[in-house]
C-alpha cells in the first residue's frame, strides 16, 4: 500500500506505518511522539465518539496532532475487518484497551498477526496484560501507588500526585514509544513480529530504578521529606520569593552550594555543614528566609545563568515566553494554539507538528483510499454503517 504522505512528512521515522486504536492518556501520547517524528499514523476513532471526552473540542486534544483520523465501528464485523485490512500494510498496531477487549472484537494479537506476521502489536495497559490486577480499572495515581513513587512524593503529611507524568506519560507513553521502536528494529532483522506488553506499573517501576539503588545503599530513607531530592534538603527545592512567586534551587555539589551561599550573601562559617541532615531544617529555614527578601525577578537577575543550579518556577502561561524556550523553539503555535514542540531534536531529519488535531473521523474516506481500499469497498462500508461519523 502506498504511503501518500511520505513526501509531505519529515523526521527520522518517515516510512513507519502505524494503526492506532484511539484511547486516552499514554497511547495517544506515544503516537504523537512517533507522528511528530514522521511516522504515518492512522488513528482509528470510534464511529459515534465525538472525541473521547475532550472538554472543549478536538482542536485542544494536542496529543492527537500530526496524524489523520478515521471513524470505525469496531463492534461491527465489517469495521473490525477494515482494521485488520489496514494492519496488513502496517508496521505497528497500538492497542490502548484493557486485556481481552481487542480479542472480543476479533482484533487481538492472534487475529492481527495472522494477517501480518511482521506486525508489532503494542498493548498499552495500566497493570499489564497478566497478573491479579490485569483486568482492573485504574488511573495514573493507582498505578504509581504500586511502585513506591507516590509514597516518596510530597510533604510528610501525605503523598501528592505528580500530575500524571510518572504513570501515564513517563511509565506508559515513553515506554510504549521505546518498546515499539525496539521491536521494529528487531523485526527488520528477524522478519517476525511480536506483542509488546507495556504496563504503566512496569514502566513507573523502571523509572524508580535509581531510587531503589539509593534505598538499598542506605542513603535513601523510605519516608517523605527526609531525602536529598524530596524537599528535605535546604539546597534542593522550591522557595517562595517576596512577591509570592517561587524559584527552584538544585545546589547539590559543593562548588554549586558554595556559589549559592555567595549569591545569598550568607557566610558559610556561620552555618552548619551542608550535609548534616540533623541541621537541615534550621539551614533550610535560613535559606528560605533569605530568599523571601527579594522578588523572583530580582533573584533571576542575580542567579540565572550561573552555576548555582537555578531557575524561576514558571506558570504554564509564562513558560513559552522565557528567553531560553523562545531561543530553542521549545514551543510552537499550530492553528492558533501554543503547544510544546516535538522532541528530541535531529540535525539532519528534524520532526515537526505535521497537522493540528483531527476531528474524529475527518479523513475516513481519504485514508482508506490511500491505504488500498477501492471506492466500491469504501461505499459499501459506509452503507453498512461500519465506518464514517454518525
Amino acid at each position: 500500500m502506498p504511503d501518500t504522505q511520505s513526501n509531505q512528512r519529515s523526521g527520522p521515522l518517515v516510512g513507519l506505518k502505524v494503526v492506532e486504536l484511539a484511547g486516552i492518556g499514554p497511547a495517544p501520547f506515544a503516537a504523537m511522539l512517533l507522528a511528530d517524528l514522521g511516522a504515518d499514523i492512522i488513528r482509528v476513532d470510534r464511529r459515534a465518539d465525538p472525541g473521547l471526552g475532550v472538554p472543549r473540542g478536538a482542536e485542544f486534544d494536542l496529543m492527537s496532532r500530526s496524524r489523520r483520523s478515521i471513524a470505525v465501528d469496531l463492534k461491527h464485523p465489517q469495521g473490525a475487518e477494515t482494521v485488520l485490512k489496514l494492519t496488513e500494510g502496517a508496521d505497528v498496531l497500538i492497542d490502548p484497551f484493557r486485556p481481552g477487549v481487542t480479542e472480543k472484537l476479533g482484533l487481538g494479537p492472534d487475529d492481527a498477526l495472522a494477517r501480518n506476521p511482521k506486525l508489532i502489536y503494542a498493548r498499552m495497559t495500566g497493570f499489564g496484560n497478566d497478573g491479579p490486577l490485569a483486568h482492573a480499572a485504574g488511573h495514573d495515581i493507582n498505578y504509581i501507588s504500586l511502585t513506591g513513587a507516590l509514597h516518596a512524593i510530597g510533604p510528610k503529611e501525605a503523598p501528592v500526585p505528580p500530575l500524571n507524568m510518572i504513570g501515564d506519560f513517563g511509565g506508559g507513553g515513553m515506554y510504549l514509544a521505546f518498546g515499539v521502536l525496539a521491536a521494529v528494529y528487531e523485526a527488520q532483522r528477524s522478519g517476525a513480529g511480536q506483542v509488546v506488553d507495556i504496563g504503566m506499573v512496569d514502566g513507573a517501576i523502571s523509572l524508580m530504578t535509581p531510587i531503589y539503588g539509593l534505598s538499598a545503599s542506605g542513603y535513601w530513607n523510605d519516608a517523605r521529606e527526609e531525602n536529598i531530592l524530596d524537599g528535605a534538603a535546604p539546597f534542593y527545592g522550591a522557595f517562595e520569593t517576596a512577591d509570592g512567586k517561587f524559584i527552584s534551587i538544585g545546589s547539590i555539589e559543593k562548588k554549586f552550594y558554595a556559589l549559592l551561599l555567595e549569591k545569598l550573601e550568607l557566610d558559610p562559617d556561620t552555618l552548619p555543614p551542608q550535609m548534616d541532615r540533623d541541621q537541615w531544617p534550621a539551614l533550610k529555614a535560613t535559606i528560605a528566609e533569605t530568599i523571601k527578601t527579594k522578588t523572583r525577578d530580582e533573584w533571576v537577575a542575580i542567579m540565572e545563568g550561573t552555576d548555582v543550579c537555578f531557575a524561576p518556577v514558571l506558570s504554564l502561561a509564562e513558560a513559552p515566553l522565557h528567553p531560553h524556550n523562545q531561543a530553542r523553539g521549545n514551543f510552537v503555535e499550530v492553528a492558533g494554539i501554543t503547544q510544546p514542540a516535538p522532541a528530541p531534536r535531529f540535525s539532519r531529519t528534524p520532526g515537526r507538528v505535521h497537522s493540528a488535531p483531527a476531528i474524529p473521523g475527518e479523513h475516513t474516506e481519504a485514508v482508506l483510499g490511500d491505504w488500498g481500499f477501492s471506492e466500491a469497498e469504501i461505499s459499501a462500508l459506509i452503507d453498512a454503517a461500519a465506518i464514517g461519523r454518525e
